[in-house]
């Protein structure tokens, strides 16, 4: 090796080192665990679907109530109907559980509320849901011997009820 080879060969070790290190790096990157997203929840429906959601919470208005039912022929709990309309209008799942229906989808101003959206009622944990069918009313599984039936959110019990709205 004469004098002059000896930067040459300093350099391209360096170099090779330098390499290694980065393609080290780039390793353990690639290989770290992925960053969580947070999860934005169902998509929002369209109008066209909003619209079928209602139409088909009307056609179940006189179904018989029966506590933990989830379908026209066992009978429906306000959060059984609307588990069902959903996942037979649109293919949605819905939480089981009125509370748990208060975090799903996105909160509206009940001012801007439209056809398909979700009612809940109650103080800090709603107690009751229904879906919103437009004209100021909604449909809901009221009460153990009742039925399904059509409402008015401005009605003498209803609008006495703490309400928030629910869009998927």
């Amino acid at each position: 090796m004469t004098h002059d080879s000896l930067p040459t060969a300093h350099v391209r070790l360096l170099l090779l080192r330098v390499m290694s290190i980065a393609a080290c790096a780039l390793a353990l990157g690639c290989a770290s665990p992925p960053v969580p997203v947070a999860d934005p929840g169902p998509a929002m429906l369209s109008a066209e679907q909003s619209n079928d959601v209602a139409i088909h919470a009307l056609g179940l208005v006189g179904t018989p109530y029966r506590y933990g039912g989830n379908t026209p022929a066992g009978g429906f709990d306000c959060s059984g109907l609307i588990g069902y309309v959903y996942r037979l209008s649109v293919g949605q799942a819905t939480p089981r559980t009125v509370a748990r229906m208060a975090a799903f989808g996105r909160p509206v101003p009940v001012s801007q509320i439209r056809s398909g959206d979700l009612v809940l009622f109650g103080a800090a944990t709603p107690s009751h849901a229904g879906i919103y069918v437009g004209e100021g009313r909604f449909v809901h599984a009221p009460s153990t011997g009742g039925e399904v039936r059509l409402d008015r959110l401005d009605g003498v019990y209803w609008s006495r009820q703490p309400t928030q709205v629910r869009r998927l």
